[in-house]
């Protein structure tokens, strides 16, 4: 499993990306065909003034991809956010597929 984290037009602290990184690692327990995953975290700013945090996933899993975005005023609470919506695409996704 490929992970890519990028933090657009910010530069994200240490412990944000370790937290991040920790979570994402969980993710094969749900689901063992995962190919790549790419977390964006983004800050949602209109017109200078930041409003929202933003946390984009995609997951690239054979036949197709899972993709989730969240916004709230810190990083961590959207990326939980984000991060129990992907657990439950996952989850999901593998009930459909067992006979």
């Amino acid at each position: 499993m490929n992970v890519k984290i990028q933090a657009v037009h910010f530069d994200a602290d240490g412990s944000l990306l370790d937290r991040v990184q920790r979570k994402i690692e969980k993710l094969p327990s749900y689901s063992k065909r995962i190919v790549d995953v790419n977390v964006f975290l983004k800050l949602d700013n209109l017109a200078h003034h930041i409003k929202d945090k933003v946390v984009e996933i995609r997951v690239h899993v054979p036949r197709g991809d899972l993709f989730v975005k969240t916004c709230s005023k810190t990083f961590e609470a959207s990326f939980e956010r984000a991060y129990h919506s992907l657990v439950t695409q996952l989850k999901r996704k593998k009930d459909r597929q067992l006979p």
